[in-house]
């Protein structure tokens, strides 16, 4: 007895000190001497971190321990890896791999979905291509997901079920309402996606078909999603004169349906309704105060990017291609009407922005290419014409979707946002692999700055929040809003997606004039535990996932 008593002590004693000689030597990468900021909005503290496999392993004094890569980033940042909450390199993934334009800026998780996604895809979904069925081999969305991710990616990767793909599989592009039936299919849908993985149901109100979706119908999609754990997110109905409108639908849909909500790049695009930016703001916040769990994000520029054809009313959108339409003289005179009647019924963008501040940024038509850079004023005055006619000529020469930026936004309302507590930040913009510092135009520069624009030019430079709460906002409040588990947080435990940069270099360098540029002053980026970003420059690696959301099933179980 005495001897099994001594023997046992003895293999105690052992693996104790097999398990601390283990515990010294196995971490597989430790970064010395940062100053590490937890994404919880908490000031930097001098400390280590030490990463084993795709998760962190350990956070603080290290200095006694050893591991495979030990990295000296003494004076420099270590954070979470940013989440950049509405990308569209959805549709630049299968191109642009790396996503380097935002891993450079230190983002390690894409989220996808604004109205629109990848799936579910009807046969005759296929048949017409468009954004993301042209040459689909998937069908469902979380299959199109996985084949995002098969490509091998450097991000992580999430999304939303759009609800306009969702309507036009069931009722096709026409402007028409769904039967009980055909709503109840369209659930079903929404549901399949939620079980796939979705984080939740996506809008994109100002764009055909999906603007001709009722409140209810909306309603009826939410309660889907809220039933696996899913939100709402919105490209809001309205973001002009009545802004106010159209937030109160996303709070009714919230509530309604028992959904936490979204507002996508939440602004006020036209300036005779910049004044409302506190009675906005006092709107949401009582609508937090009462309990909804309502929250937005912004991209940190005062222009907008998206085609010429919000200028026209949705009437003249709802079927057919607007070339076509516009060679209509009585058409042309009818939407000039609308265009010059200031509304609420609509985002009037042509009012709201004026035509000497739309810029044009690219055409279908390469015969065009000469105009891009150039006001729709100036063109239209090198033309002889008015800007309206001008806009109608456009669209008719080109026989696409021109597209153009708008600067319509005011540069103290977006300060006044981008300080809640509440908003994050976006790109609203594809993330890509090339940079081209002698090109102009084409691209608006949040593809290419905006994160980096939030930590240098607001937080660091105008102090228009201070840099451990600009972090939390692209981290834990990203990671909390959009239920991304283990992620946004420099805890034990956490999946290991960090980035180190110089906080007093980081800035971005993509101008309105010259957008094709990558940002400055990250350093080190992990996916997963990966080295996607070493010394500036991609390492080739790819170890992107697919982060599914609450409601994923795999045999039943949950996540």
């Amino acid at each position: 007895m005495m001897v099994s008593r001594l023997l046992f002590l003895s293999l105690v004693l052992l693996l104790v000190g097999c398990g601390t000689a283990d515990q010294v030597k196995r971490y597989d990468i430790i970064i010395r001497n940062g100053t590490v900021y937890d994404g919880l909005g908490n000031p930097g503290v001098k400390a280590d971190v030490a990463i084993i496999d795709d998760r962190i392993a350990a956070v603080g004094d290290l200095s006694a321990a050893e591991a495979e890569q030990v990295i000296d980033v003494a004076g420099k940042a270590v954070a979470p890896g940013f989440i950049n909450v509405f990308s569209w390199s959805v549709l630049s993934l299968k191109d642009h791999p790396a996503a380097l334009a935002d891993l450079k800026q230190g983002v390690t998780t894409q989220i996808f979905g604004e109205g629109v996604s990848g799936g579910p895809l009807s046969d005759e979904m296929k048949a017409a291509g468009g954004m993301l069925a042209a040459e689909a081999t998937w069908s469902t969305w979380g299959e199109h997901m996985e084949y995002v991710e098969g490509q091998g990616v450097a991000p992580n990767i999430a999304g939303f079920v759009g609800a306009t793909t969702v309507r036009v599989h069931e009722l096709g592009d026409g402007y028409v309402q769904p039967d009980e039936v055909q709503l109840g299919r369209m659930q079903d849908l929404v549901a399949q996606a939620m079980q796939e993985g979705a984080l939740g149901v996506s809008t994109a109100l100002i764009y055909p078909p999906g603007n001709a979706a009722t409140t209810e119908e909306l309603i009826a999609l939410s309660e889907t999603a809220a039933s696996y754990g899913g939100i709402y997110t919105s490209h809001m109905r309205n973001e002009g004169l009545g802004v106010f409108e159209a937030v109160d639908e996303v709070i009714r849909i919230a509530r309604e349906a028992g959904i936490p909500a979204e507002i996508y790049h939440l602004k006020i695009g036209h300036r005779e309704a910049w004044s409302g930016v506190g009675a906005l703001i006092e709107k949401i916040e009582q609508a937090r105060a009462e309990g909804l769990e309502l929250s937005a994000d912004v991209y940190p520029y005062i222009a907008g990017g998206t085609g010429l054809e919000v200028l026209f009313p949705p009437w003249v959108k709802e079927d057919g291609n607007l070339a076509e339409k516009f060679a209509d003289p009585e058409i042309r005179q009818r939407v000039r009407v609308d265009m010059l009647t200031p509304s609420q019924d609509w985002d009037n963008f042509y009012l709201g922005t004026g035509p000497e501040n739309v810029v044009i940024t690219g055409f279908s038509n390469p015969e065009l290419a000469e105009l891009v850079g150039q006001s729709l004023a100036d063109i239209a005055e090198a033309r002889g014409k008015d800007p309206i006619e001008t806009a109608f000529d456009l669209m008719v020469e080109d026989g696409g979707r021109p597209m153009a930026m708008f600067f319509a936004q005011s540069e103290e309302v977006l300060r006044k946002f981008m300080s809640k507590p509440w908003v994050s930040f976006c790109s609203d913009a594809p993330a890509l692999d090339i940079e081209d510092s002698s090109r102009a135009g084409g691209m608006h520069p949040r593809a290419y700055g905006s994160f980096a624009r939030v930590l240098g030019h607001y937080a660091r430079d105008e102090k228009v929040l201070a840099l451990p709460e600009a972090i939390r906002k692209l981290t834990s409040q990203a990671a909390t809003v959009y239920n991304l588990g283990d992620r946004g947080s420099l805890q034990p435990g956490y999946f290991a997606d960090m980035v180190v940069f110089d906080p007093n270099r980081i800035m971005d360098n993509a101008t309105f004039e010259n957008p094709w540029r990558f940002a400055s002053g990250v350093e080190h980026v992990w996916v997963n535990g990966t080295g996607v970003i070493d010394n500036g420059d991609d390492t080739g690696k790819r170890p992107g996932i697919f982060i599914r959301g609450p409601g994923y099933k795999v045999n039943g179980a949950s996540r």
